[in-house]
């Protein structure tokens, strides 16, 4: 039982990131502006423990995000679901690498990932939405993925530890 709980953690993990995530940050001359912080749990649980957080965790994931954020239902999961086949096709080319590089990758699945479900959902709501504030979103994510990596890592040694 014990180790069940501990190999849930990457997903428990993730899906706490989709409520911090709902708190809205208010920015002056900005909507209300969140960073995509599951997406850095589904990143980096691709490359370093892929089996721990499945394609299908993912999606699950980006369910949650939808219900709980109010964006378009299958949008996130959508999102989540080719962050993570991307980033675990490059799996070994980070595995190793030093965090700088990692960090880097993050930014530009990051930037993919918010540009893909920015034209989504303006393609769901008809009209196309303002960047300024995507641009703020993916500057706040990436800004995030140091301590959330790190914390990950922490979580991640604990599970090697006694798994």
């Amino acid at each position: 039982m014990d180790q069940r709980v501990r190999l849930l953690l990457p997903l428990c993990l993730t899906l706490l990131l989709v409520l911090v995530d709902a708190v809205p940050t208010r920015l002056p001359g900005f909507t209300a502006v969140a960073p995509l912080l599951p997406l850095i749990g589904v990143y980096y649980w691709a490359i370093f423990r892929p089996e721990l957080l499945p394609s299908s965790a993912a999606f699950a994931v980006g369910l949650v995000n939808d219900v709980v954020a109010g964006t378009p239902i299958g949008t996130s999961s959508l999102v989540y679901l080719m962050a993570r086949v991307m980033t675990v096709s490059q799996r070994r080319f980070f595995l190793g690498k030093p965090f700088l590089l990692v960090w880097c990758g993050f930014a530009l699945v990051c930037g993919g990932a918010i540009l893909l479900q920015w034209g989504l959902v303006s393609m769901v709501f008809g009209r196309m939405l303002g960047l300024r504030a995507v641009l703020v979103e993916l500057v706040m994510t990436v800004s995030f993925y140091p301590l959330l990596a790190w914390l990950f890592a922490r979580a991640q040694l604990t599970l090697m530890r006694r798994a």
